[in-house]
Protein backbone atom coordinates (compact mmCIF):
# COMPACT_ATOMS: atom_id res chain seq x y z
CA UNK A 1 0.00 0.00 0.00
CA UNK A 2 1.29 3.34 -0.97
CA UNK A 3 1.96 6.01 1.50
CA UNK A 4 0.09 8.57 -0.94
CA UNK A 5 -3.22 8.91 0.67
CA UNK A 6 -4.78 9.96 -2.63
CA UNK A 7 -3.26 7.71 -5.40
CA UNK A 8 -4.81 10.38 -7.89
CA UNK A 9 -2.30 12.82 -7.07
CA UNK A 10 1.84 12.59 -8.00
CA UNK A 11 3.40 12.30 -5.21
CA UNK A 12 4.99 15.65 -3.41
CA UNK A 13 8.46 15.11 -4.67
CA UNK A 14 7.45 14.81 -8.48
CA UNK A 15 5.42 18.07 -8.27
CA UNK A 16 7.52 19.84 -7.01
CA UNK A 17 10.61 18.81 -9.38
CA UNK A 18 7.65 19.58 -12.13
CA UNK A 19 6.57 23.16 -10.97
CA UNK A 20 10.93 24.11 -11.12
CA UNK A 21 11.16 22.88 -14.40
CA UNK A 22 8.19 25.04 -15.11
CA UNK A 23 9.82 27.85 -13.59
CA UNK A 24 12.71 27.58 -16.08
CA UNK A 25 10.46 26.30 -19.05
CA UNK A 26 7.96 28.62 -18.39
CA UNK A 27 4.59 27.57 -18.96
CA UNK A 28 3.55 28.45 -22.71
CA UNK A 29 5.91 30.07 -25.09
CA UNK A 30 5.16 33.92 -23.69
CA UNK A 31 5.22 35.94 -26.90
CA UNK A 32 3.51 33.77 -28.95
CA UNK A 33 0.59 33.64 -26.37
CA UNK A 34 1.23 37.67 -25.75
CA UNK A 35 0.57 37.82 -29.82
CA UNK A 36 -2.02 35.77 -29.79
CA UNK A 37 -3.66 37.88 -26.96
CA UNK A 38 -3.34 40.43 -28.78
CA UNK A 39 -4.37 39.59 -32.00
CA UNK A 40 -7.85 38.30 -30.49
CA UNK A 41 -7.94 41.77 -28.46
CA UNK A 42 -8.10 43.30 -32.19
CA UNK A 43 -10.56 40.90 -33.44
CA UNK A 44 -12.51 41.55 -30.35
CA UNK A 45 -12.27 45.50 -30.34
CA UNK A 46 -12.82 45.42 -34.38
CA UNK A 47 -16.58 43.75 -33.62
CA UNK A 48 -17.16 46.22 -30.46
CA UNK A 49 -17.02 48.65 -33.33
CA UNK A 50 -18.79 46.89 -35.99
CA UNK A 51 -21.85 45.46 -33.84
CA UNK A 52 -21.98 49.57 -32.67
CA UNK A 53 -22.25 50.88 -36.19
CA UNK A 54 -24.73 48.38 -37.22
CA UNK A 55 -26.96 49.56 -34.14
CA UNK A 56 -26.52 52.66 -35.49
CA UNK A 57 -27.40 52.13 -38.77
CA UNK A 58 -30.09 48.88 -38.72
CA UNK A 59 -33.70 50.09 -39.74
CA UNK A 60 -36.67 48.44 -41.18
CA UNK A 61 -39.31 46.31 -39.44
CA UNK A 62 -37.12 44.22 -37.89
CA UNK A 63 -34.61 46.66 -36.89
CA UNK A 64 -35.54 47.22 -33.46
CA UNK A 65 -35.02 43.35 -31.74
CA UNK A 66 -32.09 43.51 -34.27
CA UNK A 67 -30.17 46.63 -32.65
CA UNK A 68 -31.10 45.58 -29.54
CA UNK A 69 -28.74 42.08 -29.85
CA UNK A 70 -25.89 43.96 -31.98
CA UNK A 71 -26.02 46.36 -28.90
CA UNK A 72 -25.80 43.15 -26.36
CA UNK A 73 -23.32 41.73 -28.46
CA UNK A 74 -21.23 44.64 -28.82
CA UNK A 75 -20.82 44.60 -25.01
CA UNK A 76 -20.52 41.40 -24.34
CA UNK A 77 -17.31 41.74 -27.13
CA UNK A 78 -15.95 44.92 -25.18
CA UNK A 79 -15.82 42.65 -21.93
CA UNK A 80 -13.97 39.96 -24.07
CA UNK A 81 -11.44 42.43 -25.18
CA UNK A 82 -11.07 43.77 -21.41
CA UNK A 83 -10.92 39.67 -20.60
CA UNK A 84 -7.94 39.78 -22.67
CA UNK A 85 -6.44 43.04 -22.09
CA UNK A 86 -6.30 42.09 -17.88
CA UNK A 87 -5.11 38.58 -19.04
CA UNK A 88 -2.46 40.22 -21.55
CA UNK A 89 -1.14 42.57 -18.47
CA UNK A 90 -1.17 39.49 -15.95
CA UNK A 91 1.37 37.84 -18.45
CA UNK A 92 3.50 41.26 -18.31
CA UNK A 93 2.65 42.69 -21.54
CA UNK A 94 0.93 45.59 -22.77
CA UNK A 95 -2.38 45.56 -24.42
CA UNK A 96 -2.28 47.00 -28.19
CA UNK A 97 -5.74 49.55 -28.73
CA UNK A 98 -3.54 51.23 -31.05
CA UNK A 99 -6.09 53.80 -32.30
CA UNK A 100 -4.66 52.76 -36.54
CA UNK A 101 -7.49 51.00 -36.21
CA UNK A 102 -8.00 47.10 -34.17
CA UNK A 103 -8.91 45.61 -37.73
CA UNK A 104 -5.82 46.06 -39.08
CA UNK A 105 -4.50 43.31 -36.55
CA UNK A 106 -6.59 41.24 -35.62
CA UNK A 107 -8.59 38.56 -37.77
CA UNK A 108 -11.75 39.89 -38.18
CA UNK A 109 -12.80 42.57 -41.08
CA UNK A 110 -14.73 45.87 -40.78
CA UNK A 111 -16.59 45.38 -43.65
CA UNK A 112 -19.93 47.62 -43.98
CA UNK A 113 -23.03 45.97 -44.60
CA UNK A 114 -25.73 47.88 -46.64
CA UNK A 115 -29.12 45.57 -45.52
CA UNK A 116 -29.90 44.35 -42.30
CA UNK A 117 -29.50 41.14 -43.72
CA UNK A 118 -25.99 42.29 -44.90
CA UNK A 119 -25.21 43.52 -41.61
CA UNK A 120 -26.08 40.26 -39.55
CA UNK A 121 -24.68 38.12 -42.74
CA UNK A 122 -20.56 40.13 -42.46
CA UNK A 123 -21.65 39.25 -38.13
CA UNK A 124 -22.25 35.67 -38.72
CA UNK A 125 -19.16 35.64 -40.83
CA UNK A 126 -16.84 37.48 -38.46
CA UNK A 127 -17.99 35.22 -35.09
CA UNK A 128 -17.03 32.01 -37.39
CA UNK A 129 -14.19 33.46 -37.96
CA UNK A 130 -13.55 34.15 -34.37
CA UNK A 131 -14.73 30.86 -33.18
CA UNK A 132 -12.64 28.76 -35.43
CA UNK A 133 -9.42 30.69 -34.60
CA UNK A 134 -10.27 30.54 -30.62
CA UNK A 135 -10.39 26.90 -31.25
CA UNK A 136 -7.04 26.99 -32.64
CA UNK A 137 -5.24 28.92 -30.28
CA UNK A 138 -7.19 26.57 -27.53
CA UNK A 139 -5.64 24.13 -28.99
CA UNK A 140 -2.38 25.08 -29.43
CA UNK A 141 -2.36 26.18 -25.58
CA UNK A 142 -3.44 23.04 -24.51
CA UNK A 143 -2.18 22.81 -20.82
CA UNK A 144 0.42 24.87 -20.72
CA UNK A 145 -1.05 28.25 -19.74
CA UNK A 146 -4.36 26.77 -18.22
CA UNK A 147 -5.59 30.09 -16.90
CA UNK A 148 -5.32 31.78 -20.66
CA UNK A 149 -6.71 28.50 -22.15
CA UNK A 150 -10.27 28.87 -19.30
CA UNK A 151 -10.17 32.80 -21.04
CA UNK A 152 -10.41 31.71 -24.32
CA UNK A 153 -12.89 29.15 -24.02
CA UNK A 154 -15.29 31.06 -22.45
CA UNK A 155 -14.89 34.00 -24.83
CA UNK A 156 -15.39 30.64 -27.27
CA UNK A 157 -18.71 29.96 -25.81
CA UNK A 158 -20.16 33.25 -25.98
CA UNK A 159 -19.28 33.55 -29.70
CA UNK A 160 -21.16 30.21 -30.50
CA UNK A 161 -24.34 31.71 -29.08
CA UNK A 162 -23.35 35.08 -30.48
CA UNK A 163 -23.24 32.68 -34.09
CA UNK A 164 -26.64 30.53 -33.42
CA UNK A 165 -28.34 33.87 -32.85
CA UNK A 166 -26.87 35.36 -35.90
CA UNK A 167 -27.87 32.39 -38.02
CA UNK A 168 -31.76 32.32 -36.76
CA UNK A 169 -31.68 36.24 -37.09
CA UNK A 170 -30.23 35.42 -40.91
CA UNK A 171 -32.78 33.07 -41.46
CA UNK A 172 -35.58 35.07 -40.54
CA UNK A 173 -34.75 37.89 -42.79
CA UNK A 174 -34.20 35.98 -45.10
CA UNK A 175 -37.74 34.34 -44.85
CA UNK A 176 -38.95 37.70 -44.59
CA UNK A 177 -37.64 38.35 -47.82
CA UNK A 178 -38.90 35.81 -49.94
CA UNK A 179 -42.42 36.50 -48.10
CA UNK A 180 -42.38 39.77 -49.16
CA UNK A 181 -40.79 39.01 -53.08
CA UNK A 182 -43.81 36.05 -53.35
Amino acid sequence: MSDQPYPFLSAMADTRRRARRHIADGAADRDVVLRLLNESLATELACVLRYRHYCLMASGSLAQSIKDEFLKHSQEEQRHADQLAQRIVQLGGTPNFDGRGPADHGDSQYDEGDSLADMVEEDLIAERIAIENYREIIQYIGEKDTTTRRLFESILAVEEHHAEELASMRQALLHKQRMASS
